[in-house]
């Protein structure tokens, strides 16, 4: 996988129930000429007032007061098309994880700078995979959260394809059939799905990659 491309023309939607939170983020989005489509204290609110305009990231705040789940939440604005980045405090590790298990792209910390917040928005926009430590080292301190026990094979296949070869190319570096490779690959998304953490798309294998530590991205999110 190349580089990312980050386009400066992000259209942000973001969902906390701190007025004060809301209004800084939506300042540093227009401040950087993003779109802000929508600010609401609920996900209920924030689809109402979206309408099924074009959203590219939304920001979500992972501890809502409106007595509504995170993987509810998540669920729901990945339902408008965007990408869910979560604002959250780093330590709420049960959170972050249902965060991730919802399809969540990355977290982003409360105590993180604008500037950073705002960077982790362009690398989400573009399809990119955040990696930091902060939810890397939320996840590995989490028991709860299922690692999936792969082969040296499976970790090999999953690596290779997860960093952007196709499978032909796959097979070609590993000096095996094209039909194994893709037998392989087969494998690890079962073993992804056994522990609930499905990877049906590339993108999913790449995070699932990340969040396992078999993938190491740079700090903009590329590979």
């Amino acid at each position: 996988m190349g580089p990312l491309r980050l386009t400066d023309f992000v259209r942000v939607a973001m969902v906390d129930d701190h007025e004060s939170v809301l209004l800084g983020l939506r300042a540093a989005c227009l401040e950087r000429g993003y779109e802000v489509v929508a600010v609401a204290a609920t996900v209920a609110e924030l689809v109402r007032q979206i309408g099924g305009r074009p959203v590219d990231v939304i920001v979500l705040d992972l501890s809502l007061g409106d007595g509504s789940s995170v993987a509810e939440n998540v669920t729901a604005a990945r339902g408008t098309g965007a990408s869910v980045l979560a604002h959250s405090i780093a330590d709420r590790t049960p959170l972050i994880r249902e965060a991730f298990a919802a399809g969540a792209a990355g977290v982003i910390p409360k105590s993180a700078a604008m500037s950073t917040v705002m960077a982790a928005v362009a690398t989400v926009a573009a399809g990119g995979v955040l990696n930091n430590l902060d939810w890397a080292s939320a996840l590995d301190a989490d028991a709860e959260f299922s690692q999936v026990k792969l082969t040296a094979r499976e970790r090999e296949v999953l690596h290779l394809y997860a960093a952007g070869l196709p499978l032909k190319l796959v097979a070609l570096e590993m000096s095996i059939a094209v039909t194994t490779a893709r037998e392989y690959l087969d494998r690890v998304r079962a073993k992804y799905v056994e522990v609930g953490r499905a990877a049906p798309t590339k993108v999913d294998l790449l995070k699932r990659a990340v969040e396992d530590g078999i993938l190491a991205l740079g700090p903009t999110g590329a590979v």
